[in-house]
């Protein structure tokens, strides 16, 4: 008895995390969105270092924030899946990983190097890793880590197998997986420049981590319900 009390405690307390993972994504993925849309873009040219340190950064925290906040998301998804799908759901996790330590630390550097040689007027080596670069490191870094977040998506959709809410998650994955690599194939083979990219890639997985984030908010929640019934 003691055994199965401790048991549905700790299903519980990973159904919580769980839940405030999935409202967590949707709202930093919202942020991301919302504020990247609303800070102008510069038009800066070579070295791609502006005069000033402005405002421009701020699209980064809740992007910054969102990465590891993804990764529990899908570790999450990969305590719920069933057994036979758990090579799944650890490939999923496995990506969520890759693409987490790409964009912090992709961004890191923004804040600890970049910024502050710009402020001090040590700008010298910069060209390559300022975010104004239309094809520096950062942009082609973010490009890396949120193809990997759609790699890891992916492999979430085939774990998901149950109810309505399940299937329409799965579609949302698919479907952002579809819109990311195709985006990519199509872009690079029109001759855009790899921001084109970023741009797409990272509007196609705010959208995808908004929606997914809702759904599965609610999916937890239920099985939190139902887990707090059984006492």
């Amino acid at each position: 008895m003691a055994q199965s009390s401790a048991t549905h405690s700790s299903s519980a307390a990973v159904i919580r995390l769980s839940f405030w993972s999935a409202v967590l994504t949707a709202v930093f993925a919202a942020a991301f969105l919302a504020v990247g849309i609303a800070t102008p873009v510069r038009n800066v040219p070579y070295p791609y270092v502006p005069s000033f340190i402005s405002g421009d950064y701020l699209w980064m925290y809740p992007a910054f924030l969102l990465a590891p906040t993804v990764v529990v998301l899908v570790a999450s998804i990969h305590y719920h899946a069933a057994d036979d799908k758990k090579a799944f759901s650890l490939i999923a996790v496995s990506f969520a990983i890759v693409y987490a330590a790409v964009i912090t630390s992709d961004y890191f550097i923004q804040w600890t190097v970049v910024a502050p040689s710009i402020a001090s007027g040590e700008t010298a080596g910069l060209a390559l890793w300022t975010q104004y670069n239309p094809h520096g490191l950062l942009v082609s870094l973010e490009s890396l880590g949120y193809l990997a977040l759609s790699g890891a998506l992916l492999f979430a959709a085939m774990v998901l197998s149950g109810g309505k809410l399940e299937r329409i998650l799965r579609l949302v994955f698919v479907a952002g997986f579809i819109l990311a690599a195709g985006s990519f194939a199509v872009l690079a083979l029109l001759g855009y420049p790899i921001v084109t990219f970023e741009v797409a890639i990272i509007t196609i997985s705010c959208v995808v981590l908004i929606i997914s984030g809702v759904l599965l908010s609610v999916l937890f929640r239920q099985n939190w319900r139902n887990v707090t019934h059984r006492v």
